[in-house]
């Protein structure tokens, strides 16, 4: 019989692991020594408390954590149905690691009964090579087999490939990302993909930025071409 996945204890301040965190508080969204972060909390007279401890890195919001108990206690009796939809981001470029963490949440995801939204993000030039990200989302569909079967093919629209993949029925699922019956905590997965669509829209705004330094640049290349041949 298949084990139920049991709940994760969530580590606060001093119990915090890793050397280095995604600290979350207030309108900052910032990656911190995990030192300084406590030190921050403390200051404010608050918790650090870790909330995706498998993200790279682990995220942590700065909170009442009493406070946070009772809301999160609250919210789970009184949140009403929400739609059964997740999403995953990924880059043309990914690396291995990142690459299975996102596999990892989509199959947590499939395993509670969501559909998972597949996007993959075109940047600039990558869009003359869009048969890579035809086949890196060949290579998640394919990943995602044991777990899910697809309602919408990779589709191109823009700058995106989209695919839409619903989960098998519980009996016919297998995991390869994670063991069955291993801990898991949705809570940890969406924080993950939160945190994941900030670093989507940092690197869009830097890229964008780049971008217009380039053009600046090849305009005052052709300029000083054409003062070079207004000159002779």
């Amino acid at each position: 019989m298949k084990r139920r996945p049991r709940t994760i204890r969530t580590r606060v301040n001093d119990k915090i692991r890793s050397p280095e965190i995604r600290v979350i508080y207030g309108e900052h969204n910032v990656v911190l020594p995990t030192y300084k972060a406590l030190n921050k909390a403390k200051e404010l007279g608050l918790d650090l408390v870790e909330i995706a401890p498998n993200a790279r890195p682990p995220v942590c919001r700065i909170v009442d954590y009493g406070k946070y108990k009772y809301e999160q206690s609250k919210l789970k009796k009184s949140e009403k149905p929400k739609k059964r939809e997740k999403e995953v981001k990924f880059r043309v470029n990914i690396d291995p690691h990142d690459y299975a963490i996102k596999l990892t949440h989509a199959e947590d995801f499939l395993a509670h009964g969501f559909k998972v939204r597949i996007q993959l993000q075109f940047r600039g030039r990558q869009m003359a090579h869009k048969e890579l990200g035809f086949e890196l989302m060949k290579r998640v569909c394919e990943d995602l087999a044991g777990m899910a079967h697809v309602d919408l093919e990779p589709k191109l629209s823009n700058r995106n490939i989209l695919m839409m993949v619903s989960p098998l029925p519980a009996e016919k699922q297998r995991r390869k990302f994670r063991r069955d019956g291993e801990e898991v905590d949705l809570t940890e997965a969406d924080a993950a993909m939160e945190a994941d669509d900030d670093e989507f829209d940092d690197d869009d705004d830097d890229f964008d930025g780049d971008e217009a330094s380039h053009d600046e640049e090849s305009g005052e290349s052709e300029d000083s071409e054409v003062s070079d041949e207004e000159k002779s």
